[in-house]
């Protein structure tokens, strides 16, 4: 949905569209080649024969897709040979800061969309050298976060929201089963 588009909510009547940071981010994470060069980038992989080799990707589409990544401020591009002059691609603070995302993503495909086989990749903490499943907490009691527990209320960067309402999350089942989505 564009951003200048209209909402429709259940009585018919059209109101702005929700601020959304989701769709920012799906205007940079445009297609699934994105989503796996940035991928193979947080397994160390640094090199354009790399990235072509792991993922079977044509050479124009992974040149796109690290121009667009770069572009976006994910990866620097880096000389590490001259004559000829070849590069590697680095990832970013903004690009590292991906990576609770992608482990997000990791862990709901682990847990329903694995097929009873188990996940096919395990996660280990280098501080404390055991295998790990890191959480989503919240900053200020340590507590996992867990969809049905949020509210939201629109924040500085909503154009024209009151920030005062608080709201429940749309769509989540309310703990009854009722799919029924709260206006507010």
């Amino acid at each position: 949905m564009g951003a200048r588009s209209e909402e429709h909510t259940r009585s018919g009547e059209s109101r702005a569209p929700r601020p959304s940071s989701v769709q920012r981010f799906f205007d940079i994470f445009v297609d699934r080649w994105t989503h796996l060069v940035l991928r193979e980038s947080f397994f160390g992989v640094r090199r354009f024969d790399e990235f072509q080799r792991n993922l079977g990707i044509s050479r124009n589409v992974l040149t796109k897709r690290l121009n667009h990544l770069v572009t976006h401020g994910l990866l620097e591009r880096r000389l590490y040979q001259h004559r000829p002059d070849r590069y590697e691609y680095v990832l970013t603070e903004r690009g590292v800061d991906m990576y609770p995302v992608f482990v997000a993503m990791m862990r709901w495909g682990d847990r329903w969309l694995d097929d009873g086989k188990g996940p096919p990749v395990r996660l280990y903490h280098s501080v404390c050298h055991r295998q790990s499943n890191p959480l989503m907490v919240c900053d200020k009691c340590g507590e996992e976060i867990h969809g049905r527990e949020m509210t939201y209320t629109l924040g500085p960067g909503a154009e024209g929201g009151s920030t005062r309402a608080r709201r429940r999350f749309d769509g989540f089942p309310r703990p009854d089963g009722d799919h029924q989505a709260s206006t507010g």
